[in-house]
């Protein structure tokens, strides 16, 4: 993923290691101080590199997550089309013959590979597969000459299809359509052509690959090639004429032929003349290889998103860790400084012992990372298989690029050497005297005039821009810009009021604003970035920590008498609050870490507490009584097939048939998101027949819902959308209003008209294709007479809605129907069952999500480990003075128990406060939740099932070092060498 950062990324890592070298090589004393200080802490140094490397890992795994599902969607275009690049359908008869032979000569153009002529019919099938039937409505009946196109495509290419035409009444399946019929070679299936069954013999089964996967815009193609003839043959009988269609194959392989795309079609235009109003010219391979892009980057960036707050873990563990050696060098480090070692060279020192650290954590952490996305694309296979329509899923195909690799192995060191830089330059700076000597940091005078001067003026720069952004709800600058302002003026403040109450005062107020701008600004979720909701996380996260670490006294004075009781647990107690109490800094870096991945996963797991209380409500919203969506092909069943629903076998089971009409169109992004015509399913409604459908966001002036449709039915200059349209990944937002424009534009003949936006669906699934027809089509709905006036003969009745009779099942009536309607390609959806099934993978996917995050508690949890490792090597003299002062074993290891036990509760009740509010927040304020009516569930048992497995956990990380602490003899811990 992200072609693009790789040359950036590797030049800045070559800049790091190379400054890393020089200082390696010019500080000969700093070098060997640190390659010292990493041979004689192994135990300290295995902890710090496995917390490194989990931040490598993450950033991996996220962009590996990105990198399957790119090289996923992209295997569509070798899948279902191969050297296939345009795809040119024609109208039956005359026309589509003239459109055949005006294309003919484009195979001799040096802009293309070929030219392929077919013909195609929506067909079904049945076989007799061992001792029961198996019926397939969704099938594509083909008739091409095999010998043409197995030279089809670049030279010395696999077109996908080739060897010998099929016989007279044998057929050439592919392996999709064998596996739905349970078919093999030499094997009978029954298909019904144009209404009228035949049987045929399976000649052979070819790989479901190019040309034997194509089809005509979907994902799964279940295809039978016939006998040269016999698709003619069948027509005729049945009165009617097969679709004509045109490959045409770009020069070049699979994809680089993508790129004469355009000119291509320029050509085919300019060939077709005045016929070109008359065919529909599609551009598949483009529109796959871009969806695959857009698919990649989009779940590439959300799992990156996810993983950002383990990467700020991961980089506050090695913050934490080198303050930690500070403290525990801060003696070695004065008496360095008091003979005459630079600060600088300090720094050196401390710098190349981190970056030791993960270069070493840098390999395994590749290879996690790729463990990681791994696992990520077993479970997502599973995941998009439950959203799929049709059956037309992604099939994910786990794939890993070099690119990512680097990417995030170059990320992860990068922002491993800037927090231990940083932190490097921090710990140099101190008192020699005092660090000799031991004694505690005194505090500042209060902040320098060149600082105070530099941070004010910063803190008015960012008030004056966060103005604007506000108002507009800018989402990145409405969270930044007010926290960075309270921020840069902190020091200003510090010379007039005293520094606890400026704290808390700053980072109060930065809390309170990252919790209430969705309320102020519900606008700002309206995109599909992903960097709000960690600017989101991360202010709400350290601003609420800085608040309770700066308050710890006053937390504690409920508790105060049990700290006081003058026994052995009140001693032990006393003891595990006050390291916390007196090393603010290094506990709030914990408490970070914890309350931050805690805080997403109780936000998680409310958004799918809140997606499935919603489910009921999106049902009603959806179906508004409807049960089943039938889809069916309009070229056999014409009016037959509604008469049947109406008086045939199953008329008793329902109640009512809604007809819709159908048609396939392209239209303008009225949200502005993209400049690309956006693939349309265009619904035409009868008048009066869907009232029960709800809306969302109504048109001013059309006061209820049913306005809305009868204004619908009166003006045709009306369209009502879902609100969905044109989604491109993300939550969804709030990018259009009824009262916006778009431009529907029939593809075939080019006609177009601005229509506005009268309404936006609460929900518009039945509107959706049923068969997966396309990957990314959205639904425009009309009335029935603006769909014929603009598309023509194109608009047909091609699906229906029904109601069920009071005691039917959807889910048997929609399988005896297929039964029954074998012949009209008949493909029935139990509405409310497949709206279940989608919300099932929809929580399925938080959960997947979670698991992602857990990498980041794990982060969490050994920096709590490591802590308290070198909280057992700080306290070595002081344990030691206490246990000869007659402290028993106990009592020491006890303290140290309470005291992770402290820091880990603190983390926990922060965070779940911290995910159960900001979600209320958003559920109440954020057009993402729009449409769940199922009210703000807390998940109190998913909640505290995460909160008792976390502090399980971080019990389990701190009994090694308690034991530690307790086993220490007095007689050695009071020596001043170890």
């Amino acid at each position: 993923m992200y072609p693009n950062l790789l040359v950036p990324l590797l030049a800045a890592l070559a800049l790091a290691l190379a400054a890393l070298v020089l200082v390696a090589l010019r500080q000969p004393v700093s070098r060997r101080l640190a390659f010292r200080q990493v041979a004689r802490r192994r135990t300290e140094a295995a902890l710090v590199i496995g917390g490194s490397m989990l931040g490598t890992a993450i950033v991996i795994g996220a962009l590996v997550v990105g990198d399957t599902l790119n090289f996923s969607v992209r295997q569509e275009a070798y899948r279902t089309l191969g050297p296939v690049d345009e795809r040119v359908v024609a109208p039956p008869g005359p026309t589509g013959r003239a459109v055949a032979e005006r294309l003919a000569p484009l195979a001799d153009d040096p802009d293309t590979d070929g030219v392929l002529n077919a013909r195609a019919t929506q067909a079904s099938a049945v076989s007799g597969a061992g001792d029961r039937t198996v019926a397939e409505p969704r099938v594509l009946a083909w008739q091409m000459d095999f010998d043409k196109a197995a030279r089809f495509g670049a030279p010395g290419g696999d077109s996908g299809l080739g060897g010998p035409n099929p016989k007279p009444g044998e057929v050439v399946v592919n392996e999709q359509l064998a596996r739905s019929l349970s078919v093999k070679a030499g094997d009978p299936v029954t298909l019904y052509l144009f209404g009228v069954p035949g049987t045929y013999r399976v000649e052979r089964v070819v790989p479901e690959e190019g040309l034997a996967g194509v089809g005509l815009g979907g994902r799964m193609n279940r295809d039978v090639f016939l006998a040269p003839g016999t698709l003619d043959s069948a027509a005729r009988a049945a009165g009617a004429e097969p679709r004509l269609v045109t490959f045409v194959s770009n020069r070049g392989g699979v994809e680089s032929g993508e790129a004469l795309t355009d000119q291509v079609t320029a050509d085919i235009r300019q060939a077709l003349g005045p016929l070109a109003g008359q065919t529909e010219i599609e551009t598949p391979k483009q529109t796959v290889l871009r969806d695959a892009k857009q698919a990649g980057d989009s779940l590439g960036a959300l799992f990156l998103m996810i993983g950002s707050f383990s990467i700020i873990a991961g980089a506050l563990l090695l913050v934490n860790i080198f303050v930690m050696l500070g403290e525990e060098r801060k003696s070695q480090m004065g008496m360095v400084r008091a003979v005459g070692m630079k600060r600088s060279r300090l720094v050196g020192s401390f710098t190349l012992e981190g970056a030791t650290y993960a270069l070493l954590s840098a390999l395994p952490g590749v290879a996690i990372g790729v463990a990681v996305g791994w696992g990520v694309a077993v479970v997502a296979a599973q995941i998009f298989q439950g959203w799929s329509v049709g059956g037309s899923s992604i099939r994910i195909a786990f794939a890993v690029t070099p690119t990512s690799i680097l990417n995030g192995l170059a990320l992860g060191l990068l922002i491993a050497f800037a927090a231990i830089l940083g932190t490097s330059v921090r710990i140099s700076r101190f008192n020699i005297i005092a660090a000799i000597r031991d004694l505690p940091a005194m505090p500042g005078q209060g902040p320098r005039r060149r600082l105070l001067v530099v941070s004010s003026a910063l803190a008015v720069l960012c008030a004056f821009v966060a103005v604007p952004a506000v108002a507009r709800s800018q989402p990145d600058a409405t969270y930044l810009m007010p926290a960075l302002a309270l921020a840069f003026a902190t020091p200003a403040l510090l010379r007039i009021l005293p520094r606890h109450t400026v704290t808390t005062s700053v980072a109060g107020a930065v809390l309170a604003w990252t919790l209430l701008a969705p309320v102020v600004r519900p606008r700002i979720f309206d995109t599909p970035s992903m960097s709000v909701y960690v600017i989101q996380g991360a202010l709400a996260a350290f601003s609420a920590v800085v608040v309770v670490s700066d308050n710890q006294r006053t937390l504690l004075r409920p508790v105060r008498r049990l700290l006081e009781r003058p026994t052995e647990g009140g001693l032990a107690a006393r003891l595990a609050v006050a390291y916390p109490l007196a090393k603010r800094f290094r506990t709030g870096a914990t408490l970070v870490m914890y309350t931050l991945i805690v805080f997403v996963l109780v936000l998680l797991t409310e958004i799918s507490g809140i997606i499935r209380a919603g489910v009921d409500g999106v049902v009603a919203d959806a179906t508004a009584g409807y049960s089943l969506r039938l889809d069916y092909n309009p070229q056999v069943a014409g009016d037959r097939l509604l008469s049947d629903l109406r008086g045939g076998p199953s008329a008793p089971e329902i109640a009512t048939v809604t007809p819709l009409v159908n048609a396939a169109g392209r239209a303008t992004d009225p949200g502005h998101r993209s400049s690309q015509p956006l693939d349309t399913a265009v619904v035409g409604v009868p008048d009066g027949a869907i009232t029960g459908i709800t809306f969302r966001e109504r048109l001013p002036g059309l006061t209820n819902d049913d306005a809305v449709w009868q204004a619908l039915a009166s003006d045709p200059g009306y369209v009502v959308l879902d609100g969905f349209f044109g989604s491109t990944g993300g939550p969804a937002g709030d990018y259009y209003d009824p009262g916006d424009t778009l431009t529907l534009t029939d593809p075939r003949t080019g006609r177009s008209e601005e229509k506005v936006i009268a309404g936006v669906l609460s929900n518009g699934l039945v509107f959706y294709p049923g068969t997966g027809a396309g990957s990314t089509t959205y639904p425009v709905v009309l009335s029935e007479q603006a769909t014929r006036e603009l598309f023509g003969t194109q608009a047909q009745n091609a699906s229906a809605l029904v109601r069920t009779s009071p005691g039917t099942s959807p889910d048997a009536l929609a399988t005896r129907l297929q039964g029954e309607q074998l012949s009209s390609s008949l493909v029935a959806t139990p509405i409310e069952s497949d709206i279940r099934r989608q919300f099932d993978s929809s929580t399925a996917f938080f959960r997947l999500m979670q698991g992602f995050l857990a990498l980041g508690l794990g982060v969490g949890i050994i920096g709590l480990g490591v802590v308290m490792v070198r909280a057992v090597r700080e306290r070595r003299r002081t344990i030691g003075i206490l246990r000869a002062l007659g402290f028993r074993a106990r009592t020491v290891q006890r303290s140290f128990l309470w005291e992770s036990s402290f820091i880990a509760v603190e983390g926990i009740v922060l965070g779940s406060l911290l995910g159960v509010l900001t979600t209320w927040l958003m559920y109440a304020n954020s057009a993402a939740f729009e449409g769940l009516e199922g009210g703000f569930p807390v998940e109190w048992t998913s909640i505290c099932v995460l909160a008792a497995s976390t502090f399980a956990a971080s019990l389990l990380a701190t009994i090694g070092p308690a034991r530690r602490a307790a086993a220490i003899r007095p007689a050695l811990a009071v020596r001043v060498t170890e």
